[in-house]
C-alpha cells in the first residue's frame, strides 16, 4: 500500500482524502492543529509545522512515504517540494522553481526578468526600507505578503496615508516577515482564479473562471463567488495558455495541478499573476468536475505517488456553472440559510459546514467561509442575473 502524505488539515482535503483512499494510498495528514477536519478521514496524523521543511522532511523519511503533496493549502508547497527533491519522489518540479512560484516577490522578478506581461512591483523586508522611497509608488498599489494565500493581509492603497497601515497588515500577515507592493491593475471583467493540470510538463487541462467578490464584506478583496466559463473572451485565454506553457517550461515543471490566478486589464493586456503548484481551496477543481468532467484531484493524487495520470484533457464546459462562497456580514451565531425559490431549480449542491448557534465570523478571509453552494444554468443570462448580485437571492442569517 503506497503511503501518501497530505500537508494540512482543512476541509478541502477532504476529497483528496477520498480520491486517495479509492486508489487504494494510505493517507497521512500533518499539520500543527490536531482537531482539523482532514485529520478525522485520514489513516494517520502527524504533528509537526508545514512551513519547516527539515520538520516535515524528518517525518516523512520516519514514514517511508512514497508521495506528499499541499492541495489547497499554500504554506506547505514549498516544504512538499522540498521532501519531494530530498527523497527522490515524484515532484511537481525543481525545489527552486516552487520556491520562485510561491513567493510573491521572486515570482515578480522572474516574470520581469524573462519578459511576460507583469505589473510593476517591489519587494520589502521591512516598514522602514518599503517607507525609505516614496517617489517609487504610483497609487494605486496592492500591498500584501510574499506567502500568504487566502487573501490574508491585502489591501488596496490609494494614497500615501494609506500606506503604513497598510504595510502594518500585510507584515503582520508574512510568514517570511516579507512584503511586495505592486501596481494595482484595473481589471476587464473579472479576474480569474481556477484550477489547471500539466503532465510531463505540458498543459493539458487550462481552465479560467470569473472571479467575484462582495464589495460590502470586511475582506473586499476575498473572492466570494466564481463562474464559468470567464469573461476573457476566446483570444485572450489562448494568449494566456500559450504564456502559462512558456512559464512552465522555463521553470522545467513536471506533472501537478496548479491554482492559477490571471486578469485582463483594462489596458487590454493579459496578466499572469499567480500560479502555485497546488489545487485552489473553495473547492475550485470539484468545481472543474462537475463542470467538465474531467477529475484533476484523482489525477493530482495518483501523479503524486508515481501512479500513472489518465483521462485529463482539455473539454469544454456542460453548462454554465457558479460557486457561491457562504459567508457571514457581521460576527454572531448562525441562524440559518435561506435560499430565494426562484434559485432552487439552479442548485446543484448545497454545502453547508455551520448548524444552528454555531459562532461564525465576518469575511475577512478565506478561512471565514462557512460552506458553499454549486449552482447550474443554462444560459448565461440566467447565470448572470443571480451571480451579479448573489445576495438578493442568498441569505445566512446571523443571531
Amino acid at each position: 500500500m503506497k503511503k501518501l502524505m497530505l500537508l494540512g488539515g482543512i476541509r478541502y482535503l477532504l476529497p483528496v482524502i477520498k480520491a486517495a483512499h479509492e486508489q487504494g494510498y494510505y493517507v497521512i495528514t500533518a499539520d500543527y492543529i490536531p482537531d482539523n477536519i482532514a485529520h478525522k478521514y485520514s489513516d494517520e496524523y502527524v504533528n509537526v509545522s508545514i512551513v519547516d521543511k527539515e520538520a516535515v522532511l524528518k517525518v516523512a523519511q520516519e514514514k517511508q512515504i512514497d508521495g506528499i503533496m499541499s492541495f489547497g493549502v499554500d504554506p506547505g508547497v514549498v516544504a512538499a517540494a522540498y521532501v519531494q527533491e530530498k527523497m527522490g519522489l515524484p515532484a511537481f518540479g525543481p525545489y527552486e522553481s516552487v520556491r520562485i512560484l510561491q513567493n510573491k516577490d521572486l515570482f515578480r522578478e522572474f516574470l520581469t526578468k524573462n519578459n511576460f506581461i507583469v505589473p510593476k512591483a517591489k519587494g520589502f523586508s521591512s516598514i522602514e526600507e518599503a517607507l525609505a522611497d516614496l517617489s517609487w509608488y504610483e497609487y494605486p498599489v496592492i500591498v500584501k505578503p510574499t506567502d500568504s494565500a487566502g487573501s490574508k493581509g491585502v489591501t488596496r492603497v490609494d494614497n500615501e496615508n494609506g500606506l503604513r497601515p497598510a504595510l502594518n497588515h500585510a507584515f503582520a500577515n508574512s510568514i517570511s516577515g516579507k512584503v511586495i507592493v505592486e501596481e494595482f491593475i484595473e481589471k476587464e471583467g473579472c479576474s480569474s482564479d481556477s484550477d489547471s493540470f500539466s503532465l510531463n510538463g505540458n498543459l493539458v487541462f487550462c481552465s479560467f473562471s470569473a472571479q467575484r467578490f462582495d464589495e460590502n464584506a470586511a475582506g473586499p478583496y476575498v473572492p466570494a463567488a466564481y463562474s464559468w466559463p470567464s469573461t476573457f473572451g476566446q483570444e485572450y485565454e489562448k494568449e494566456l495558455r500559450t504564456e502559462l506553457q512558456r512559464l512552465l517550461a522555463l521553470l522545467d515543471m513536471k506533472t501537478s495541478v496548479y491554482n492559477i490566478e490571471t486578469r485582463i486589464g483594462k489596458n487590454g493586456k493579459p496578466y499572469i499573476m499567480e500560479v502555485s503548484p497546488r489545487g485552489g481551496g473553495n473547492r475550485l477543481s470539484e468545481m472543474l468536475r462537475y463542470a467538465t468532467g474531467v477529475d484533476l484531484i484523482t489525477a493530482c493524487t495518483r501523479a503524486a505517488v508515481g501512479d500513472s495520470v489518465e483521462n485529463v484533457e482539455q473539454k469544454s464546459y456542460n453548462g454554465h456553472w457558479a460557486e457561491v462562497i457562504l459567508h457571514a456580514d457581521k460576527n454572531g451565531f448562525f441562524d440559518c440559510l435561506q435560499i430565494d425559490e426562484k434559485i432552487r431549480p439552479y442548485v446543484v449542491e448545497e454545502d453547508l459546514w455551520v448548524k444552528q448557534s454555531d459562532k461564525v465570523e465576518t469575511f475577512n478571509g478565506a478561512n471565514n467561509a462557512i460552506g458553499t453552494l454549486v449552482l447550474k444554468f443554462d444560459s448565461k443570462a440566467d447565470m448572470e442575473k443571480v451571480i451579479a448580485e448573489p445576495n438578493d437571492f442568498i441569505k445566512v442569517c446571523i443571531k
